[in-house]
């Protein structure tokens, strides 16, 4: 049976200005977004510096312009970090306000996340309704993934808000023959794509399919408006690609993660995914994949322009996409989230159908079981919850199979009880995530050689293979240290001649030696064979140390 005509709003009018909604949505919207604010920035520097690689780059961005342009591992601009520098300006320019240290590194992440939850609302509210993009929102900030990802400094956080704020621009996009939207969309791409790559390009596949079915208009008004779409991402994008490709390569850092000085092969060079996988935003996937399949089923007789059919296809689209190909668990929470809001509240409207019903008490139990297989895992965490989460939803299931009227106060409790048990086990979890986080800091600490560092004026107080010692030493002393080889020790960069010129100019006073690479192929390998030949060690603290200055 069809369920279109009763609860797909394909009935409804647009959304209504707030002023006609109940009073209650814009005082529900204002807790939710406070309550997401206080989870994210409570206690926000107890991560420390987080990812000290990129806590590191924020420092240089503080002291060095050029750092924060190109995303610079280090003030002396000698190789940037792994990614593209957009989530390094947002940092690096909140830590040159308030100064760099954790809270000013953190505080934009955070802020992020806020922002995140009130783009969802609205996109989700444009489709099903304010209940639906309420619950959106909630299910985002509880998101144990996205919580953590809020809280840290990768730059998963700045690309799940643009890519969110794609999917808005794509939603209104559905209500207009106009390309305005779409271009909107596409320069959130472009700068999603400045932040973390080809990541950027997990939503492309959704627009297209969207746009190419359900929007407005005749066939060449809806290619035309990708095209304005796809000509807005390469503008977007392409000014800094352009920039870093015609800056001369000898006076800014050398693009790291790259083989030949590249941003575009930086990006476009395969790579294992990033961030937390599939199992950290699992809580809730197998409800958005239930919802997904019947909700699809039971509108597939309305008409080609169906806006919720359309959202749901969108974020549907994104949330597979994202699984399969990225495996990436932080830039699946807005898809997932979604799909699961539109789906329960457009099942529950239909409710008077058995067929709805059935596929909420679905939901309900797919979502506590696995929750109750998730919170097993930290048994000393509330150990009742979770008997007592399967037990209710046994009962709250039992409810919907068998009753085929709910209404008054009835209708109330089922949805409050529904509700309180799909997130109780996500929330609960995110909590203690949050709570018992192990601050990181600032590892490897050694005050001899701190000191020796400190006392330098070089361009760069050190060097060192690789970024795990570059970066402690840089955040502990806020001297420069080049990451010889970048991140892993593998870039090109600096060769044995550049890096022998600029001993021989005193830029570099010293070599740290954190681990032997005298046999490792490549630049790293020859100069540390070359350091290790002409140089002589000194012990400082737990590290050789060979002083180039003599």
């Amino acid at each position: 049976m069809t369920l279109v005509a009763d609860i797909s709003p394909m009935t409804l009018p647009a959304p209504v200005a707030y002023s006609q909604r109940p009073r209650w949505i814009r005082p529900a919207l204002c807790a939710l977004l406070g309550a997401t604010a206080l989870l994210y920035l409570w206690d926000l520097s107890a991560s420390g510096y987080a990812n000290q690689f990129y806590a590191a780059s924020v420092q240089a961005g503080t002291q060095s312009w050029k750092a924060l342009l190109f995303g610079s591992l280090d003030p002396g601009n000698a190789i940037t970090v792994d990614k593209p520098p957009a989530a390094i300006w947002a940092m690096g320019l909140s830590a040159r306000l308030f100064g760099f240290g954790p809270w000013a590194m953190l505080v934009p992440q955070a802020l992020m996340g806020v922002a995140s939850v009130a783009l969802l609302y609205g996109a989700v509210r444009r489709a099903s309704g304010p209940i639906a993009g309420l619950l959106a929102g909630a299910l985002l900030a509880l998101t144990p993934a996205a919580a953590l990802m809020f809280r840290y400094n990768n730059p998963d956080a700045l690309l799940v808000l643009l890519l969110i704020a794609t999917g808005y621009c794509t939603i209104r996009a559905l209500d207009s023959l106009s390309g305005r939207w779409l271009a909107l969309a596409g320069a959130a791409i472009g700068f999603a794509f400045l932040t973390n790559a080809l990541e950027a390009f997990v939503v492309i596949p959704a627009i297209g399919l969207v746009v190419v079915i359900a929007a407005p208009g005749s066939r060449r008004t809806r290619i035309r408006n990708l095209l304005i779409g796809s000509a807005t991402t390469v503008v977007s994008a392409g000014w800094f690609v352009a920039l870093v490709a015609m800056w001369p390569a000898d006076s800014r850092p050398y693009i790291g993660g790259s083989t030949d000085n590249s941003l575009l092969q930086l990006a476009f060079a395969p790579k294992l995914a990033g961030g937390p996988g599939i199992s950290e935003i699992s809580w809730l996937l197998a409800a958005a994949l239930i919802g997904l399949t019947a909700m699809l089923w039971f509108t597939r007789s309305a008409p080609r322009t169906n806006r919720m059919r359309a959202s749901l296809l969108f974020w549907g689209v994104w949330m597979l996409v994202s699984g399969l190909v990225f495996s990436h668990g932080a830039a699946m929470a807005p898809a997932v989230a979604a799909v699961t809001a539109i789906s329960a509240r457009e099942l529950f409207r239909g409710r008077q159908f058995a067929s709805s019903r059935a596929t909420l008490a679905l939901m309900l139990m797919a979502t506590v079981g696995w929750d109750f297989v998730l919170l097993g895992r930290t048994p000393d965490w509330l150990p009742w919850l979770r008997w007592t989460m399967l037990l209710a939803a046994l009962v709250v299931a039992a409810v919907l199979l068998s009753r085929d009227r709910l209404v008054g106060r009835g209708v109330v409790l089922l949805c409050g009880a529904g509700l309180l048990l799909g997130t109780c086990g996500i929330g609960a979890y995110t909590i203690h995530e949050i709570a018992m986080h192990p601050p990181a800091g600032s590892s490897g600490d050694n005050r001899a050689l701190d000191a020796l560092l400190v006392g330098t004026d070089n361009r760069w107080a050190a060097a060192t293979v690789g970024a795990h010692t570059t970066d402690s030493l840089e955040l502990s002393t806020g001297k420069a240290v080049m990451a010889i080889g970048g991140f892993s020790g593998r870039d090109n960069s600096p060769t044995l001649a550049q890096f022998r010129r600029y001993v021989a100019d005193r830029q570099v006073h010293y070599f740290v030696r954190d681990g032997d690479f005298s046999s490792a192929s490549g630049a790293a390998g020859q100069i540390t064979r070359w350091v290790t030949t002409n140089f002589v060690p000194q012990q400082v603290g737990d590290m050789t140390v060979y002083d180039l200055a003599r």
